[in-house]
């Protein structure tokens, strides 16, 4: 009697680029529906933003702009852009959550795209940014500020701040692969993206008074162009040269961070 025998089959390494779009899709979909086992998560991407609105509004806005009023179109859009990129944090901080979890140890024994883990969790998060971004327009509207433009430059805002977003949290995706502990990623997150924000024209219109090489870093911050290209749109003003350069920062920082993020994910298996 001869038994039968059967040589395991190697997973190929390699998937199609509709394949990789679908294991992504697909993970970034897991992402979202674990928000109704952690409504927490949920809570935590409204307050925060609706906490900003209030106390910059309220404290700062009567000495810097004589009144709340008049000092919304400032404060909003930039609030907007910051949020952007601290909500680009809880990417990485997400990501090696599920690392230290075990539960990328899982992926890797499937035979999906390479790339999925991590596209589909900036992904996911990117829609969390989207539900900030209207938490904070929506309080933005209830003490004052208003949309001077149109429907489509408003549409055109979200494009803009998704993108970058998109782009940007590929750093703290590399962060992620790199440290042990998820909240190291969020040290990481205090101690750059606090002076990368503040060092910008986010929260004052111009850099009139500040010292000369502060102020040549405040106009050259990448923040500054993603955040005077979002006032342009949603209040009036030049749009499509801060659009480009914000764009610009964006893609250089994916270029180098994405490659090492994957090359250090595939150095963790």
């Amino acid at each position: 009697m001869t038994t039968a025998t059967f040589a395991p089959q190697e997973l190929s390494k390699r998937v199609s680029p509709g394949t990789a779009l679908r294991n992504t899709l697909t993970l970034a979909w897991r992402n979202l529906v674990q928000i109704k086992h952690n409504p927490m998560e949920l809570l935590d991407l409204s307050i925060q933003p609706i906490m900003f609105v209030l106390l910059f509004a309220y404290v700062f806005g009567p000495p810097m702009a004589g009144s709340v009023d008049a000092y919304l179109p400032v404060v909003i859009p930039g609030i907007i852009a910051q949020n952007a990129l601290f909500a680009g944090m809880s990417t990485g901080f997400g990501l090696n959550t599920d690392i230290t979890k075990g539960v990328f140890d899982r992926f890797r024994s499937l035979p999906i795209s390479r790339s999925a883990p991590l596209a589909g969790r900036i992904i996911a998060d990117t829609a969390k940014q989207a539900w900030s971004m209207t938490i904070l327009l929506v309080v933005g509207f209830a003490i004052g500020f208003r949309i001077e433009t149109n429907v489509l430059a408003l549409l055109m805002a979200f494009v803009l701040l998704l993108t970058f977003a998109i782009l940007f949290s590929w750093t703290s995706v590399y962060i992620a692969m790199k440290v042990n502990e998820p909240e190291k990623v969020q040290i990481f997150g205090f101690v750059v993206i606090f002076p990368l924000s503040f060092l910008s024209t986010a929260f004052i219109p111009t850099t009139k008074g500040i010292p000369g090489p502060v102020a040549w870093v405040m106009e050259n911050s990448p923040v500054t162009q993603l955040v005077e290209a979002m006032r342009g749109l949603l209040v009036g003003g030049p749009v499509l040269e801060h659009a480009w350069i914000a764009l610009a920062w964006g893609a250089g920082i994916a270029l180098i961070f994405a490659p090492l993020s994957l090359r250090a994910f595939k150095q963790r298996a």
